[in-house]
């Protein structure tokens, strides 16, 4: 598979990312590993190694908006350590059937790992504007869990930044002043 074309090229401004599971594996419909994503969120939140704004955890992807001095590395290193962490939950909890399929999907390149959990890259976009900001914000919260048919109010999707910007009570603290 061919590295993207997207980059990170204007760290501090922010991006909209997209993180997928190796062939769209349902892996988060487990709390258990949704919550190592959330925690890990909010560890690089409270660190202030990223400014988090916008968020939404579905079955098989993360959609975010974030802004780093170092948003790329930043990025690596929250996928780096979230699939160390997933995996090693997968296999102390037994979830073999998932395990085997994140084998199946490690690119050949990756030599030194039994599994893969994520796919490479992030799709990266810089947000160049407020209204960009809002229409990348609206596609997070309402394009995913409401356009599925999960929900019919964002607010009701428990894996999503949309309670944050309707003043209700939080999941994990973000960044609403941009």
């Amino acid at each position: 598979m061919a590295r993207s074309r997207y980059k990170i090229l204007e760290n501090e401004v922010p991006h909209f990312l997209t993180c997928t599971v190796v062939r769209w594996l349902p892996l988060f419909s487990q709390p258990s590993l949704a919550e190592i994503v959330l925690n890990s969120l909010t560890f690089l939140q409270k660190e202030k190694r990223i400014a988090l704004y916008a968020y939404v955890l579905m079955e098989n992807h993360l959609h975010l908006v974030a802004s780093s001095g170092e948003l790329s590395k930043e990025i690596g290193d929250f996928k780096s350590f979230t699939a160390r962490v997933i995996i090693d939950h997968m296999e102390a909890t037994g979830m073999y059937a998932l395990l085997r399929e994140m084998q199946i999907a490690k690119l050949g390149h990756k030599k030194d790992r039994q599994y893969q959990c994520w796919q490479e890259g992030s799709h990266p976009q810089a947000i160049e504007g407020k209204s960009m900001m809002r229409q990348k914000i609206e596609y997070i919260h309402y394009y995913n869990p409401v356009r599925r048919g999960y929900i019919n109010d964002p607010t009701d999707w428990r894996y999503s930044s949309a309670r944050n910007y309707a003043g209700q009570k939080e999941l994990i603290p973000i960044t609403t002043e941009w």
